[in-house]
């Protein structure tokens, strides 16, 4: 299976590589020009160009692949920034536009949790979107126009809503990273929210092997949440790392507001997820 990958240079896209790898499949890398490529994948087809200057010829250059999926995306972590439906959304759907047109018959698109706004609880797929900063609307209309194209291109679709990940390659400004550096320091409390915000994390490793196997599928799946089922408190999250590494670190609770583009208590509703991988 010939599979095109975007964004694969990015924390997700790592593992996306390394899985869709060890399941067997061609690949072909579209990563920004100035990315560094890890030694490994020159036994992959490696593309340095940004989605812009592939633009006329992305399917052919990708070596007209089976399935694409779409990690790529601009502009983060600054979730409030106007970049996200300025540039982001009409650069993005004339890449996968022209991919369909070309002859694309399956993609996997990450979207976001943030597609349901300020709604709590647990988020099944057939809530409303209610994007409530410019990152989260900007996927909600990506996912809406490729829908549309849909009538007169059709394809398959897997719109996958990723929630909150963990793992090698995450950003330094996250959460474990910053926890990890402030053990490294030497530390004796760690700064934080007050922590009893609920989220639903996954395993890097865990979504990377969900959206290639998503993209094996070959069906239509529409909107699907990429997530654990599962809340759990940010305080039991940091509590959990620290008795597991054996880390000599008190969390400060209450240093830090609440973010104010989330809600306090919400996850992701994974039965459409567990009937999806039940069919590959």
């Amino acid at each position: 299976m010939k599979v095109a990958v975007t964004g694969a240079t990015g924390f997700v896209g790592r593992h996306v590589v390394a899985e869709l790898h060890a399941r067997g499949a061609k690949l072909t890398l579209l990563v920004r020009p100035s990315s560094k490529v890890p030694a490994e994948w020159s036994r992959h087809t490696v593309l340095r160009q940004d989605l812009l200057s592939a633009h006329g010829h992305a399917f052919e250059l990708l070596g007209q692949p089976d399935a694409l999926i779409h990690l790529a995306w601009g502009g983060l972590p600054n979730y409030k920034a106007l970049h996200h439906f300025e540039h982001e959304l009409p650069l993005h759907y004339s890449f996968l536009k022209e991919m369909v047109a070309s002859g694309l018959q399956r993609m996997v698109v990450a979207g976001t949790c943030f597609e349901y706004g300020m709604q709590s609880g647990a988020l099944s797929e057939d809530l409303p979107a209610r994007p409530t900063n410019p990152y989260g609307f900007a996927k909600d209309a990506l996912c809406r126009e490729l829908a549309y194209l849909q009538a007169t291109h059709p394809f398959a679709l897997t719109w996958a809503r990723l929630f909150y990940m963990h793992g090698a390659g995450q950003s330094e400004n996250s959460l474990l990273p910053k926890l990890r550096a402030a053990v490294a320091r030497g530390d004796r409390t760690f700064p934080m929210s007050g922590g009893e915000q609920l989220r639903d994390y996954l395993s890097v490793l865990q979504v990377a092997s969900h959206l290639a196997a998503l993209a094996q599928t070959g069906r239509d799946n529409g909107v699907v949440n990429v997530c654990s089922g599962e809340p759990i408190s940010v305080r039991r999250l940091v509590e959990g790392w620290i008795a597991d590494n054996g880390w000599a670190i008190t969390p400060e609770l209450g240093r830090f507001p609440y973010p104010d583009y989330e809600p306090m208590a919400f996850w992701g509703e994974r039965s459409k997820l567990a009937r999806c991988l039940g069919a590959v």
